[in-house]
């Protein structure tokens, strides 16, 4: 039996959960490859899960051990019966196995064909793990908001994992971005493009803004409530962390909706193109060894990350 190392869990709770262990190297099936796996990107969704949330519900009841992750950049080892638009060889990325078992925190993975696009040439491996899940979950929500040429997008968490990637896309549409962040990140935002920057720190956010045409949250709870004060009529409101408030989604006239991204092949190849054309970065805060998995979920859960955090696995 072939083995591999691979960052588990064998109970949801804290950090200290997730252990480096030997695993047994899945293979291939049909329509799948095999990816040795160079580095694995690390989001929110991750720590969640591990804890319980995240997408912990739609697993089996006891998914033990479990290795989550499920954005990976890495090259093709083996590939399954009917795969024709990957070969050995082939170096890859993508936002894989979501929202099942990712198995991305490991030196293998098993992942669909489809849901695995050619690495950006200008990317390195860290940098390609740190993008898929981020930029389609951005490219979804701008999508679904149908975002317009010279509307203005507010970005909650401009400066985040999610964030700075939207405030690019959104750019990229024509949009005039409005982005909230501390202080600190301030000119980080602008050099993102944000249009109009807002410290909401100083001053409740709904206090400092003019009304927006879509709403982009990352954050919930009661931003996302205070988030109507700042919608026009007819707006669009898309959270990726909670379903928005009955009451007043009822209240509003426009469109308010959660959204859970998904794997999509002509998406991850738009964003390939736009990293290759030089308009879309992503920003790797910090890159950590596999064997610290623990450490960067900690580092992650302090929630000062500007930009990615990334685990070097191969």
């Amino acid at each position: 039996m072939a083995t591999m190392n691979a960052v588990r869990i064998h109970a949801y709770g804290g950090p200290e959960e997730l252990r480096l262990e030997q695993a047994e190297r899945p293979t291939p099936g049909a329509g799948e490859v095999l990816v040795k796996v160079e580095a694995a990107g690390i989001n929110p969704v991750d720590i969640k899960t591990r804890a319980g949330g995240g997408v912990a519900g739609m697993l089996p009841e006891s998914p033990f051990p479990l290795t989550v992750g499920w954005d990976v950049a890495g090259v093709v080892s083996e590939v399954g019966a009917g795969v024709t638009a990957l070969k050995p060889g082939d170096a890859v990325y993508g936002m894989v196995n979501f929202p099942k078992a990712g198995g991305g925190y490991a030196e293998y993975v098993v992942a669909p064909a489809a849901e695995l696009g050619i690495r950006p040439a200008s990317l390195s491996a860290e940098e390609a793990a740190a993008l898929p899940l981020v930029a389609l979950t951005a490219w979804q929500v701008l999508d679904f908001a149908q975002v317009q040429p010279g509307q203005r997008v507010l970005i909650h968490a401009a400066a985040g994992g999610v964030g700075h990637v939207a405030v690019q896309l959104a750019k990229a549409r024509g949009a005039f971005v409005v982005g909230t962040a501390s202080a600190r990140n301030q000119a980080f935002a602008r050099e993102l493009g944000v249009d109009e920057f807002v410290d909401y720190t100083a001053a409740p956010f709904e206090q400092q803004i003019a009304p927006v045409d879509v709403v982009f949250d990352a954050v919930g709870g009661e931003v996302l409530a205070r988030s109507y004060a700042v919608l026009k009529p007819h707006g669009s409101l898309v959270s990726i962390v909670a379903a928005p408030p009955a009451d007043l989604a009822a209240a509003h006239q426009g469109i308010s909706r959660q959204l859970l991204v998904h794997a999509e092949p002509s998406h991850l190849a738009a964003i390939s193109a736009l990293v290759d054309a030089g308009r879309l970065r992503v920003v790797v805060e910090q890159v950590l060894p596999l064997a610290q998995a623990a450490e960067a979920h900690r580092v992650s859960q302090a929630g000062r990350v500007r930009g990615k955090l990334v685990l070097r696995v191969g």
